[in-house]
């Protein structure tokens, strides 16, 4: 009868012991998620009121409303991007180019996939509060001011650069900007830039321009430059 309890009891321990660790480990993966979200859900919020509080709008009501269209953007764009890894598009190659598409081509892929509701709630929410001058600084934040430092880039590397190449290249920039905020990550925002910038150069060269020239052009100045300087530098150091 002892022997018989000891067996039972033995059985009851190996069937029950993992069930309850599991159940431990469950729960404590659980709180440990739920954790992660409300560090990253702050964080979000405190981009967001960082990027309203530059715009010195002097209205609690309007930056209130301002911080939240951000936020719930970026959460937005965060739980997307979380919740559809690179792996859920099939590899495959690039039909524009015939190139294996990347992991952050697929990623890219993915993102496009997000509903336009997303992005247009962004749009139209800065806008109900927001000048457009604003809106562009907002969207500006998001891209770390890729416009402006892409621009200059332009101006650098096309002489006597024209008002109307400046306009079309510019619109071609703000365009990507747009585009770009409802990626994750300064790669992604970056691969969105890469496509304007080829329809940039492809802009120039179908108008009489030669990109390939102009950039060598630019890069071998540069190098002159810097030559140039360190020559200098050296025989001041004589």
């Amino acid at each position: 009868m002892r022997i018989t309890f000891i067996v039972c009891a033995a059985l009851i321990s190996i069937f029950t012991c993992p069930f309850g660790a599991f159940a431990q480990t469950k729960t404590g993966s659980v709180q440990t998620s739920a954790d992660a979200t409300a560090r990253s859900d702050a964080a979000q919020e405190g981009k967001a009121a960082e990027w309203v509080a530059s715009l010195n709008l002097n209205d609690a009501a309007k930056e209130a409303r301002v911080k939240e269209v951000i936020s719930a953007h970026l959460k937005a764009i965060r739980d997307w991007h979380n919740e559809h890894p690179f792996s859920t598009v099939p590899a495959g190659i690039n039909p524009a180019t015939g190139n294996k598409l990347s992991d952050l081509d697929r990623q890219v892929i993915a993102n496009s996939a997000m509903p336009k509701s997303i992005h247009e709630n962004l749009m139209t929410g800065l806008r109900k509060d927001l000048t457009e001058e604003q809106v562009e600084s907002i969207l500006d934040k998001y891209t770390v001011g890729k416009v402006a430092f892409t621009m200059a880039a332009y101006k650098a590397i096309v002489p006597n650069m024209t008002p109307e190449e400046e306009a079309v290249i510019l619109k071609n920039l703000k365009q990507a900007r747009e585009q770009a905020v409802d990626y994750k990550n300064m790669n992604q925002i970056s691969a969105i830039f890469e496509i304007y910038k080829t329809k940039n150069e492809q802009y120039l060269n179908a108008n009489g321009r030669s990109w390939r020239q102009m950039y060598k052009d630019y890069t071998d100045a540069v190098k002159a430059k810097k030559a140039a300087q360190k020559a200098a530098a050296s025989k001041q150091a004589d």
